[in-house]
């Protein structure tokens, strides 16, 4: 038998002898065998042996030993105690990098089969490690990616679908066609440089939450054809609104559409485009005028304070005020006031404005609720939120435990929270 890795990294001890090691692996106390598992000098034969000791922190430290046989970690991947099995998978998540090529050739079929039954793991946190380490590594085993990324948690694949360089846009297309949760079709959208057949494919599921961070994703070659289709139907959506105006590329004929219905916030972004001709400059201004002239409308320009107070500022003096809670964030909701309730989340919740964004771009009804929880909103508000905010039909609102209690437990929500807040954007 032969270590995987053949790396040292242990502290520097007095040397034992195989007998005196032999000996201590037989040990009564499992004190002294656990602290003989996280020996750097033993032979493999030792190391195989501790990795069947009765003591799960045994074995959890022979889990986490960069000298345990490849056999031993094979056999480990399928210990009974999820606790060992997570060591396992830091250890040759951590390590898998540092594989050189003579490493891999040697070892890569027990890394490989190692690798693909804790991605098949049932427990979740086990698949996150492996996730968490391997969703943008280009030397990570593509049939580990491939099983992370149909992963049925959303912790597991959406930072494989977001980030992984090995997903091929054929991959991303039959992801997408075995069924994807609106959760996992965001993380797709939100891939850099996205091609424009996984685009039309994204737009196709109809998925509102996934279209949108489709459209704020200014890297996704989203075709003309595909684009003016959506600027047409957005009349209706609001959430695609200001990113189709920010949109880097759109034509004369769009910016025009845009023109009829945006917020007059939006249509002074129109005016202020780089790539509009003297005919289409003249037309929004014409616009804007006609918008001041009667006062406003539905999209309008409302009252002065409106205009002034931005909502950053207007959450801002709710939050001093003591008024910051369920009842002015239902009533924001109610008037499609979306920046203020952004707002209102990010004061209320205590979290990172992006880590905020990510959770309302994602779609995730887990996300949400776990979101609200934080910023100690009721329930209630949770599910206006996953419905109002983050378009969740409402086939796939997570509703309330007996009637207004959250469905789920606090240190599930705190790993939702914890999950977005570890994206980069």
């Amino acid at each position: 038998m032969k270590s995987l890795f053949g790396i040292k990294l242990g502290r520097k001890r007095t040397p034992i002898s195989y007998e005196d090691s032999k000996r201590l692996a037989r040990d009564e106390n499992s004190a002294v065998r656990a602290d003989l598992a996280t020996r750097d000098d033993l032979r493999p034969e030792v190391l195989y042996f501790l990795a069947e000791d009765p003591t799960p922190e045994v074995r959890r430290r022979i889990a986490g030993n960069e000298d345990t046989p490849i056999q031993a970690d094979r056999l480990l991947a399928k210990d009974a105690d999820e606790s060992v099995r997570q060591d396992l998978a830091a250890k040759l998540s951590r390590l898998v990098p540092r594989l050189s090529a003579q490493d891999q050739e040697q070892t890569e079929a027990y890394v490989v089969e190692t690798l693909e039954i804790l991605a098949r793991d049932q427990a979740v946190r086990v698949r996150q490690i492996l996730t968490e380490a391997l969703h943008d590594l280009a030397g990570a085993p593509p049939a580990v990616i491939h099983a992370l990324a149909r992963d049925a948690e959303e912790v597991v694949a959406c930072p494989v679908l977001r980030f992984s360089p090995l997903l091929s846009d054929q991959d991303l297309i039959e992801i997408i066609g075995e069924g994807c949760a609106s959760g996992k079709l965001t993380a797709i959208s939100r891939r850099r440089d996205l091609a424009a057949p996984v685009c039309d494919v994204v737009v196709a599921t109809d998925d509102r939450p996934a279209i949108t961070a489709l459209l704020n994703n200014k890297s996704a070659q989203i075709r003309e054809e595909t684009l003016d289709t959506l600027v047409e139907r957005s009349r209706a959506i609001e959430a695609w609104h200001q990113p189709l105006v920010e949109r880097p590329k759109l034509s004369l004929k769009m910016i025009d559409k845009l023109a009829g219905f945006v917020a007059d916030t939006l249509l002074k972004k129109l005016q202020t485009r780089a790539d509009l001709d003297k005919a289409m400059a003249e037309r929004l201004t014409h616009e804007v005028r006609r918008r001041l002239s009667s006062g406003g409308d539905e999209a309008g320009f409302g009252s002065a304070e409106t205009n002034e107070v931005s909502p950053a500022e207007q959450a801002q003096r709710l939050h001093q005020s003591g008024d910051l809670g369920d009842e002015a964030l239902q009533d924001a909701l109610a008037r499609g006031d979306r920046s203020l309730v952004r707002e209102g989340l990010v004061l209320l919740s205590g979290l990172d404005a992006g880590t905020v964004e990510r959770i309302l771009e994602a779609g995730s009804a887990k996300g949400m609720t776990a979101l609200a929880w934080k910023a100690g909103l009721s329930m209630r508000s949770a599910m206006q939120m996953q419905l109002r905010l983050c378009g969740i039909p409402p086939g796939q609102v997570l509703n309330a435990r007996n009637g207004t209690e959250y469905p789920l437990d606090p240190d599930e929500m705190d790993w939702q929270l914890s999950f977005f807040g570890s994206l980069s954007a």
